[in-house]
């Protein structure tokens, strides 16, 4: 499980590591992230009762959520 401090703070600004989520993205959400990974926390969502999630907001304002080894300080 992903540990609390670990996890960026909301409002935080990150970084969509692009490499480990092309292969589960459609390709007009890997467009608008390779052409500018920075994303906004928004807050957090548990995944599958053994990891927690990021919700982030694209420069888009669209919403979405990536697991913390997706997710790189940015």
């Amino acid at each position: 499980m992903a540990q609390t401090k670990l996890l960026p703070k909301i409002g935080s600004k990150v970084k969509i590591n692009i490499n480990k989520v092309k292969d589960r993205l459609p390709a007009k959400l890997i467009d608008q992230i390779s052409s500018n990974p920075r994303v906004v926390t928004t807050g957090y969502k548990m995944t599958d009762g053994r990891s927690i999630g990021i919700t982030v907001r694209l420069q888009n304002g669209e919403e979405n959520w990536f697991f913390p080894e997706e997710i790189e300080k940015g």
